[in-house]
């Protein structure tokens, strides 16, 4: 999508017209303009001069956003500032100090007396020409309005402006008669007359009417401007410099001039400049700025790095992967920027009455006068309840309720890592009626672990895994690898072996020192060693869970039993039981086998599990599933491509592939399969709010213009003065979009699901139920010196399996646990240890 920035919009039908009138370009197939951020996005093959040139004849002006040199994110921040209110400002302020001298003369003096001038005093034509003076001032001071109001007009598109400058020009016109009038009667000497005019005066009105629109354009400019507060703070992380290492010396050079390739270091309390890969160096990197999470992540050789990030502790030499507009703070700036460009498919209903509404008050105001005047009614009352249906009538108020609530809940999903590409993803998320679930990376983790390790009577778990790991270093298949990663943490180093070999049927043989050691299936291992029975139906169990029981022996006996799974994430269970609780009807889709797919779906809770499908037989499946309702598809692989952009709404894990991100319309910063529910939620909520302006703004209209022609003057005596018409369509803007700023206050995840999960094991069923079985314990712990020191001991105490919870803090060097049944005092020092600090007493 090109875009385009567009000058001299002033309302909904202004938006409307440039729209229709670049729609007709030959070679565009689609157009959206934004009049909250002043763009509009351009699809099609019409070159740039043949876009512009359209929107120059429709009366307005444009220009290629890439036609400018290449901004800076400085630059591109303060292109978003709010330039407006300040100018508004400054126009009101000196509208206020002649109004109030105007009304002083027009209504202090007339209604109560106050004391004029002597040479003033009972010189009514000096009185009408004072206020005709300071009327033409303050039209001058507002001169826009009229500017752009004829202007318009002029080209066949009237919009808001039209309606003000018709307005306020209409009550200036009529007045100056009215002056000219009665100096006519004061040289007859008709002084009745000269009193019977003094009161056809509406210069105030005419004031009033600019200077209540400009109150209005300045809440609505003010309003307008916080509304693009998510996308100005993320372009405020976007660092300005980065220190590179050139010819060997390190210099500190502009972010622009970083190339892919380059060396960069970063030292503790630095931002990271771009993308990039740590070659030298380990630290904690504070993610927040870009996922929300506030535990740093460890960072060492070969692991990745993010442009915005903070480095925290240690030094780190990285080499530029991305830079420039491919980093991932920049990739996301651009989706929000983009979605702000685009409109959903509800603002259609108000850009059809939008486009015809401006011309269709003008008709009603100029029947209210000619229907009063036929009535029997004076010029002055006619002229006044036409004048009325001009001011009140607020086309604004339609163009901005979808596009002021699309902003801010777009910026609302950025600040939580929920990234809608466009404003129909925005929209269709919150008519999700079905999930669809990928298992692995999506539900699962991703990486096989180690989840179960049963050792023969002879040995002990630590001796198994001894021999699990000798065995399987050699090996370069995934569940060795989940093998020698548990070993690690628990502080096992395996012993060099030789003649290894990968046997076929799915074992593995090595010998180490004098004895051979054997692994593989539990089919396999049958073969080579005597199983008792006890442990093959302990093997069975366990692969009915979904898990992968491996066998290992040493020199022919039977040594025990270690299973490996793709695990299930943490929020896996809650996710899912949240979007149940939404009435979602949640789905497994998965390539395993059903055994497998069957055990994870009961864990994670899900309604149904379609298992054993390709990657073509997913989209099939999604296709099928959409014959039913809406369904989004969650996914983070090349292989869920075709079933996220088959779904009508796709939505990528973060951490998956490109291809998957490119794939989907909805990305999840933070990999967590609990934002899908949240992402949910906002739409519904960013749609309730469209609803809701879209209700007022036509209810506001409905009842304002009858009002404002004088329907109910015969019956109820109601008519409206064009000051108070003004006053109303000022506050109707600003009311939709402060309205629209209420989803600032949205909780995108809502309250803690209390409910049970679905498939929880008993036994945590009976931790959840039974708060009366929980114990506390305090350590006191010494070489804590900071917040990431606090987030590892946190983060490895609860990873004991009794404990369900772990305050710590640095400062009492101190952590309190809590767990559901009791934990050994050497459990609990070990862990801390572990991980490098002392434990030097436990209560």
């Amino acid at each position: 999508m090109k875009q385009y920035e567009v000058t001299g919009m002033s309302c909904a039908a202004c938006s409307a017209r440039v729209e229709k009138a670049v729609s007709k370009v030959p070679g565009v197939t689609s157009c959206s303009v934004s009049l909250l951020t002043n763009s509009m996005g351009v699809e099609g093959t019409a070159t740039d001069q043949e876009i512009v040139n359209a929107v120059v004849a429709a009366g307005y002006g444009a220009a290629p956003k890439g036609a400018k040199k290449e901004q800076t994110a400085a630059e591109e921040e303060e292109a978003l500032k709010d330039h407006e209110t300040p100018k508004l400002r400054k126009r009101l302020i000196a509208s206020v100090i002649f109004l109030v001298v105007l009304m002083y003369f027009s209504m202090g003096h007339m209604m109560w007396g106050w004391p004029v001038p002597a040479a003033m005093k009972d010189n009514h034509v000096a009185m009408g020409m004072l206020q005709m003076l300071l009327t033409i001032i303050i039209m001058v001071i507002n001169q826009k309005f009229f500017v752009s109001g004829f202007t318009s007009l002029l080209h066949g598109a009237p919009n808001m402006d039209t309606l003000v400058a018709l307005g306020a020009g209409a009550s200036f016109g009529y007045s100056t008669y009215a002056l000219f009038a009665m100096t006519g009667a004061q040289v007859r000497g008709d002084m009745d007359a000269v009193m019977g005019y003094m009161h056809e005066f509406y210069f105030e009105s005419a004031a009033m009417i600019l200077t209540l629109i400009t109150v209005g354009k300045m809440l609505e400019s003010h309003a307008k401007g916080r509304t693009t507060d998510a996308l100005k703070s993320l372009m405020r992380l976007a660092p300005k410099t980065a220190t590179v290492v050139r010819d060997g010396q390190e210099v500190t050079v502009s972010i622009a001039e970083v190339r892919q390739g380059d060396i960069f270091v970063v030292r503790p309390g630095e931002n990271i400049p771009v993308d990039g890969i740590v070659i030298e160096g380990s630290s904690a990197v504070n993610e927040a700025a870009l996922t929300g999470e506030s535990i740093p992540v460890d960072k060492q050789k070969g692991s990745s790095v993010s442009a915005a990030t903070t480095n925290q502790s240690g030094f780190l030499r990285c080499e530029a992967t991305r830079v420039g507009e491919d980093t991932t703070l920049s990739q996301i700036i651009k989706m929000v920027s983009d979605a702000a460009a685009t409109k959903a498919p509800i603002a259609k209903i108000a850009d059809k009455v939008s486009g015809v509404f401006v011309p269709t008050v003008i008709i009603i105001a100029g029947i209210t006068i000619i229907v009063w005047l036929i009535a029997g009614k004076d010029v002055g009352f006619a002229l006044a309840r036409g004048i009325s249906v001009l001011v009140i009538s607020c086309p604004c108020a339609l163009g901005l309720a979808t596009p002021v609530a699309i902003m801010v809940g777009n910026g609302m999903g950025a600040k939580n890592g929920i990234l809608f590409k466009n404003a129909v993803a925005l929209e269709n998320a919150g008519k999700t009626q079905i999930v669809a679930l990928d298992k692995t990376g999506t539900i699962t983790t991703g990486e096989p672990r180690v989840t179960d390790i049963l050792p023969a009577k002879e040995y002990t778990e630590r001796e198994l895994m001894q021999l699990a790991a000798d065995l399987e270093s050699s090996s370069e298949h995934p569940l060795a690898k989940a093998v020698m990663e548990h070993a690690k943490t628990s502080g096992i180093s395996n012993t060099a072996v030789h003649d290894f070999q990968a046997l076929p049927g799915n074992g593995l043989s090595a010998v180490r020192g004098e004895d051979l050691l054997l692994g593989g299936s539990v089919s396999y291992m049958q073969q080579k060693v005597s199983v008792d029975v006890a442990m093959t139906e302990q093997a069975k169990k366990l692969a009915e869970e979904g898990k992968t029981p491996l066998l290992f022996a040493k020199n022919h006996t039977c040594a025990g039993l270690v299973a490996v799974a793709d695990t299930i994430k943490e929020d896996s269970p809650q996710a899912v039981a949240k979007l149940r609780e939404m009435g979602i009807r949640v789905i497994m889709l998965t390539g395993d086998n059903e055994r497998t797919a069957k055990a994870i779906g009961a864990q994670a809770g899900v309604d149904e599990v379609i298992a054993g499908v390709l990657p073509e037989e997913k989209e099939a499946e999604i296709r099928k599933l959409r014959e039913h309702g809406r369904v989004a598809m969650v996914g983070d692989g090349i292989n869920d491509a075709p079933a996220l952009t088959r779904a009508d709404t796709g939505i990528a894990i973060g951490a998956g592939t490109d291809v998957a991100i490119d794939a989907a319309s909805v990305v999840l910063v933070k990999s967590r399969l609990r934002d899908v529910p949240a992402a949910i939620r906002l739409s519904r909520a960013t749609l309730r709010n469209i609803h809701e302006n879209l209700f007022w703004a036509f209810f506001y209209n409905v009842i304002g213009i009858p009002l404002a022609a004088g329907v109910w003057y015969p019956i109820f005596g109601w008519k409206l003065n064009p000051m108070f018409g003004a006053a109303a369509m000022s506050l109707s803007s600003f009311c939709v979009v402060t309205n629209a700023l209420r989803l600032n206050l949205f909780s995108v995840h809502g309250k803690a699901n209390k409910k049970a999960v679905p498939a929880a094991k008993p036994t945590e069923m009976k931790i959840s139920e039974s708060e009366e079985t929980k114990m506390t314990k305090t350590m006191h712990i010494e070489g804590m010196m900071c917040g990431h020191c606090e987030a590892t001991v946190k983060k490895a105490l609860e990873a004991l399996p009794e404990v369900t919870s772990a305050e710590v803090s640095h400062e009492a060097g101190t952590a309190v646990v809590t767990s559901s049944t009791e934990v050994a005092d050497d459990v609990l020092k070990k862990t801390v240890e572990e991980k490098d600090y002392k434990v030097t007493a436990i209560d």
